[in-house]
C-alpha cells in the first residue's frame, strides 16, 4: 500500500487537486483597500436602515440667523420604501401661516438623480426641482434640496479614512464623493458609530473644497427592535453663521400608506 501511494500519477493528481482548490478560494491574507472598506461600511449602514416599510413623523424646523434670532416651522413627514429603488418622501408644512399647505415630494433613486417636486398652494401649482437646482436652500433652511433626498450608496464613491472616538462611541470616518456633477458638494466626511452604523456627524465641502456645513445627529431612538432614528439634527453653515435644527417626534411605523400617497397629483390634495 505504501508503494501505491507513492505512484507518480497519484502524486501529480494530488498536487493538481490542491492547486485547483487553492485557486478557487479568495486570498485570506489580502487586506481590503480603503475604498473597499468604505464601500462595505457604507453598504452595511444603508442596509441597516431598510425594512421599516413606511412611517410617519412630525418635525419642528428651527431656523436661526447669525444673531441667534429664531423662526419655527411645523412639518409632517411620510416615507415609504420602494423595492429595488430609493424611498419616496413627502413633507407637508402646517405652520406658520405663510407656508401652510406647502408640500415637498421626493422620489429617490439608487443611481439616477432624485425627482423632486414642490407644491405652492398660493399658486396652486406643482414646481419641479431640477437636478441642477437641488443645491439651493430647502424652504429657507441650511439644508439643501439635495440633503433632503435618501442617501444611496451608488451615488457616491467611498473611502475609509480612519477609526476614531466620537463622544462616548467609536466611529468609522468615511469620505464620500458624489458621482453627479450636479451635486453642490465636492465631497463629504461622515462619522458612523461602529456598533450600529448610525450617522453621528457629516461635514459638507463645497465645490471649492471649503468646509461649507456640518450636520450633527443626536438623540437616537430604536424602533421595531432594529430601526434607529434620530430626534435632533443640527445643520450649521460655516460661511453664513446660520443654523437649522430639525426636531423629530411622533414616529409611527407600518401605517396604511401606499404609493398612491406619493404622486404629483396627491401633492395638490395634501391637507
Amino acid at each position: 500500500m505504501r508503494i501505491a501511494l507513492s505512484h507518480p500519477m497519484l502524486v501529480l493528481a494530488g498536487i493538481a487537486i490542491a492547486i485547483v482548490a487553492w485557486a478557487g478560494e479568495p486570498s485570506a491574507s489580502r487586506a481590503e483597500t480603503p475604498e473597499e472598506t468604505g464601500h462595505r461600511i457604507a453598504t452595511e449602514a444603508r442596509d441597516s436602515l431598510k425594512g421599516f416599510g413606511n412611517f410617519t413623523a412630525g418635525m419642528t424646523m428651527i431656523l436661526r440667523n447669525k444673531r441667534g434670532q429664531e423662526s419655527k416651522r411645523e412639518v409632517r413627514l411620510k416615507v415609504i420604501e420602494v423595492e429595488d429603488d430609493g424611498d419616496r418622501t413627502l413633507f407637508v408644512f402646517d405652520r406658520p401661516r405663510d407656508v401652510k399647505g406647502t408640500a415637498f415630494l421626493v422620489h429617490a433613486h439608487k443611481e439616477e438623480p432624485d425627482e423632486q417636486w414642490l407644491y405652492l398652494p398660493a399658486l396652486k401649482r406643482v414646481k419641479r426641482i431640477s437636478a441642477s437646482n437641488q443645491s439651493a436652500s430647502f424652504m429657507g433652511s441650511e439644508f439643501s434640496y439635495e440633503d433632503m433626498g435618501a442617501v444611496e450608496v451608488e451615488k457616491y464613491s467611498h473611502r475609509h479614512l480612519r477609526d476614531e472616538p466620537c463622544g462616548d462611541l467609536e466611529c468609522a470616518v468615511l469620505e464620500r464623493v458624489p458621482v453627479s456633477k450636479d451635486s453642490g458638494y465636492s465631497r463629504q466626511l461622515i462619522w458612523l458609530d461602529l456598533a450600529e452604523l448610525r450617522a453621528m456627524k457629516i461635514e459638507f465641502f463645497d465645490r471649492r473644497d471649503a468646509n461649507l456645513k456640518t450636520l450633527i445627529v443626536e438623540d437616537y431612538n430604536q424602533y421595531l427592535d432594529s430601526i434607529w432614528r434620530p430626534s435632533t439634527m443640527t445643520m450649521t453653515n460655516h460661511l453664513t453663521g446660520k443654523s437649522t435644527v430639525m426636531l423629530w417626534t411622533d414616529f409611527e411605523f407600518q401605517t396604511d400608506l401606499d404609493l398612491g400617497d406619493f404622486t404629483k397629483t396627491a401633492l395638490k390634495r395634501v391637507r
